[in-house]
């Protein structure tokens, strides 16, 4: 197969099952408040997703080794897709077991979001398309597929029903098994990971993780953007919306503007990233991505400066998380790629379940401007102090991919 085409679709495949997942967002807790009203019981549906995903991202690697990462993704996906199946079912089974379910679909998703992102290293060099380019690509497309599919999600249940919907999430996941099964045959690697037990490959992979200074500062700074985004979306932009607007409308308006900026960022990084300086592009991602969205919050009631703002921002974020990802991609040796990026992926979302807690906390302790202000001076130091600390020479990213440009 040729080795572009192969690499489109494994990244196909990815955003497809990434489109199935954005799916069942909407309509898995749509299907619990049909089935039992509680907004309680959606909550902890979610959060019975949320942690065995967080968990399995990391805890499940060294089994992905042993099986072989293109064996696991497969197998994942297929699992997953009747993991799904099952989950519209839950109505007539209860509702502990879909809380269950739904614990198992999350825990499968995690180890099968990081194993196929594995794969894309290798299927890169072999078509010989730069690793920035490729992560600022997939970032804008995965961007682009959470807006669409949360929208398709809520039209789903409109035209089809909340069960039909998560049945077309499921088939989702069999599309994808079948497109990484049948097409997609990365080569043996070449300095495959050592047969070791599961704890001694675990430790092996947060071993490497603790001695990269850089990759554990910038693991460090996007859970801390990570936090600071979930509370603003949770809790400071909808009461600074209800306050100034007093429209639910403007909510998603100043969503949606962030990520047309997003996209904006992205289209642009993609094109220019590989000649940017990568740790200045990162710095200022992540200072012009949080903070001052929140200040522009604090001191003004005009929805036009505020959107500006956001644009702006949106336009900065999409730097980050491409950066990371060739980073992660570039540094970490081959043998401990799947273990690594799965550990990273969980330090990364680990500030996510306290953003919620800090952005209601803040509001209560402090009211909604003194708290926009206070925690746009903590989000700065957060995210930006500890690049401003590390070490720089000896652990800086290489300046250019460890891959051919294209011709």
């Amino acid at each position: 197969m040729n080795p572009r085409r192969e690499l489109y679709t494994l990244v196909g495949a990815d955003l497809l099952s990434n489109l199935g997942t954005r799916i069942s967002v909407v309509a898995i807790p749509w299907l619990v408040l049909e089935t039992t009203g509680s907004p309680t019981r959606m909550g902890l549906v979610a959060a019975a997703e949320t942690l065995p995903y967080m968990l399995s991202s990391a805890l499940a690697t060294p089994w992905a080794d042993r099986f072989g990462v293109r064996r696991t993704a497969v197998t994942v996906d297929a699992a997953s897709a009747v993991a799904m199946a099952v989950v519209a079912l839950a109505p007539w089974l209860g509702f502990g077991a879909l809380v269950a379910l739904v614990a198992v679909a999350g825990g499968l998703r995690g180890i099968g979001d990081r194993v196929k992102h594995v794969l894309f290293k290798p299927a890169a060099e072999r078509a010989g398309v730069p690793l920035i380019r490729l992560t600022s690509a997939y970032d804008g497309l995965v961007r682009g597929l959470m807006l669409f599919g949360a929208v398709l999600g809520g039209l789903l249940i409109g035209w089809v029903g909340v069960t039909r919907a998560i049945w077309i999430d499921s088939a989702t996941f069999v599309v994808c098994a079948l497109l990484v099964g049948l097409l997609v045959r990365p080569p043996a690697p070449a300095n495959p990971a050592p047969r070791e037990s599961y704890l001694r490959a675990l430790r092996g992979g947060f071993g490497y993780l603790r001695t990269d200074r850089t990759l554990l500062t910038m693991l460090v700074a996007v859970s801390a953007a990570n936090m600071f985004a979930v509370a603003s979306v949770a809790v400071w932009i909808p009461l600074w919306v209800s306050r100034v607007l007093g429209d639910p409308a403007g909510f998603g308006l100043v969503l949606g503007v962030f990520s047309g900026g997003a996209l904006l960022g992205n289209l642009l990084f993609t094109v220019a990233g590989p000649r940017l300086p990568r740790r200045v592009m990162f710095a200022l991602g992540l200072a012009l991505s949080g903070a001052p969205r929140l200040v522009a919050l604090a001191l003004t009631d005009r929805l036009a400066v505020v959107l500006t703002v956001t644009f702006v921002s949106g336009i900065a974020i999409a730097a980050v998380n491409p950066l990371l990802g060739a980073a992660l991609y570039e540094r970490v040796p081959e043998a401990l790629q799947t273990r690594v990026l799965g550990i990273s992926g969980s330090v990364a979302f680990v500030g996510m379940p306290i953003g919620a807690l800090v952005g209601g906390w803040s509001v209560a302790a402090l009211g909604l401007t003194p708290a926009l202000l206070v925690m746009a001076a903590v989000c700065l130091t957060l995210t930006v102090g500890p690049l401003l600390l590390a070490r720089s020479k000896a652990d800086r990213p290489a300046a250019e991919p460890a891959v051919s440009t294209p011709a």
